[in-house]
C-alpha cells in the first residue's frame, strides 16, 4: 500500500476494559510522532455513524494513562450491522478526512473493522477485553487488571469467611471463557472453580471438594464460578441442600471492569497502540495487533477472527491437585 496516512481515527467498542485509555493515548502520541493528526471517535461504531468525535491532541490525552474506563466512551451499534449504517460510517470517514481507523475492543469490534475495511477504509485492531478470549492473541488488554480486582475482592471476602467459618460462592465474569475464573481461582486458593469449558459435575466438582477440604481441616470454603458455568445463586442453594451449609453468594459483576489498569495492562496497551500506528505509517493495515510468546505480531483480521483459544487445562489440574486434596487417597 502506497497510501500516506495524514489523519487517523481511534475508537473503543464493546465492553470496556482497564487499559483502553492507555491504548488511546499511545495511538494519539504515536500519530503525533509520525506527523499524523488523530481524531477520537466517541461511542464506538455508532459514533462513527453519527460523526461524534473529539480532537486528540497532546492535552486531550494527558494524564489518562492510569485512568480506568475509556475517555472515548463505548457502545454497541445495531445500526452499524446494517449496510446503510456502514455506508454512513464510511461517509463520516470521508468527511473527517480519516485515512485509517484503529479499533480497540474484542471480536465484535474486529468484525466491524473487517466490514469497514471491505468498504475501502484501512483499519487496525487492538484486542481489549477482560475475558482474555481473543483467539489470535495470548493476552488482551484489561485481563490482568480484572484479575487483580477480583482477587482483591475475594481476599477481603475470605477474611470474613474465615472469621465466621462459612462457605463463599463468588461469581466472576466469563460468559463463554473461563480464563478469568481459573486464574483468579488459582490465585486465591479456591476450593472449587467452575468454568464453561468443563461440564460441571456438582457432586465431584463442588460437594466432594468441600467435603475433602473439611476433612483436611478447613472450616471455610471458596467456590469461584464463571458466569457461563452457572448461576452463583443456584450453586449456593445446591450447596445448602447437599451439605447443610449456609453459603454467602457474591456476584462481582461490572466492578471487574473498573479501576486503574495494572502496570502490565498499561505497558501492553502502550506497545499495542504504538505498533498499530506504526503499521499505518509503514503502509500496512487490515490486521489485529497481537501478543504471541511475548512478541508483538500483526495477524490479518479474517485470519484473527478464525483463530480459537483453548483454556490451558493444566491450570485446572493444578487447582484440583492442590486446592482441595483428597485426604484418603
Amino acid at each position: 500500500m502506497d497510501k500516506k496516512f495524514k489523519r487517523i481515527g481511534v475508537l473503543t467498542s464493546g465492553g470496556d476494559s482497564p487499559g483502553m485509555n492507555a491504548a488511546v493515548r499511545a495511538v494519539a502520541r504515536t500519530a503525533m510522532h509520525y506527523g499524523m493528526e488523530c481524531i477520537g471517535i466517541r461511542r464506538g461504531w455508532q459514533g462513527l455513524i453519527n460523526s461524534d468525535f473529539i480532537i486528540l491532541n497532546n492535552d486531550a490525552v494527558r494524564h489518562i494513562l492510569g485512568r480506568g474506563g475509556t475517555i472515548l466512551y463505548t457502545a454497541r451499534s445495531e445500526e452499524f450491522m446494517t449496510e446503510k449504517g456502514r455506508e454512513k460510517a464510511v461517509g463520516t470517514c470521508r468527511m473527517l478526512g480519516l485515512d485509517g481507523v484503529v479499533a480497540i475492543g474484542g471480536d465484535g469490534t474486529f468484525r466491524g473493522a473487517l466490514e469497514l475495511s471491505r468498504l475501502g477504509v484501512p483499519v487496525m485492531g487492538i484486542p481489549a477485553t477482560i475475558d482474555n478470549d481473543i483467539g489470535c492473541s495470548n493476552y488482551t488488554i484489561g485481563f490482568d487488571s480484572a484479575c487483580n480486582t477480583a482477587i482483591d475482592c475475594i481476599d477481603k471476602l475470605r477474611d470474613t469467611m474465615q472469621s465466621h467459618e462459612r462457605c463463599s460462592v463468588v461469581e466472576v465474569m466469563g460468559r463463554h471463557a473461563g480464563f478469568l475464573a481459573l486464574y483468579v481461582g488459582l490465585a486465591v486458593g479456591a476450593t472449587s472453580v467452575l468454568i464453561p469449558e468443563k461440564e460441571v459435575n456438582f457432586e465431584e466438582d463442588v460437594v466432594a471438594r468441600i467435603q475433602n477440604s473439611r476433612l483436611s481441616g478447613q472450616t471455610h470454603f471458596m467456590v469461584v464460578v464463571a458466569e457461563g458455568a452457572g448461576s452463583a445463586i443456584d450453586i449456593g442453594h445446591r450447596i445448602h441442600e447437599a451439605l447443610g451449609l449456609d453459603p454467602r453468594v457474591t456476584v462481582l459483576g461490572h466492578i471487574q471492569r473498573g479501576g486503574a489498569p495494572t502496570g502490565r495492562d498499561r505497558e501492553t496497551a502502550t506497545r499495542m497502540g504504538y505498533h498499530a500506528v506504526r503499521a499505518f505509517a509503514e503502509g500496512r493495515s487490515g490486521s489485529v495487533i497481537c501478543t504471541q510468546e511475548g512478541a508483538i505480531k500483526e495477524i490479518p483480521i479474517e485470519e484473527a477472527l478464525a483463530m480459537k483459544k483453548n483454556l490451558p487445562m493444566i491450570r485446572y489440574e493444578i487447582m484440583e491437585a492442590i486446592s482441595a486434596p483428597g485426604v484418603f487417597k
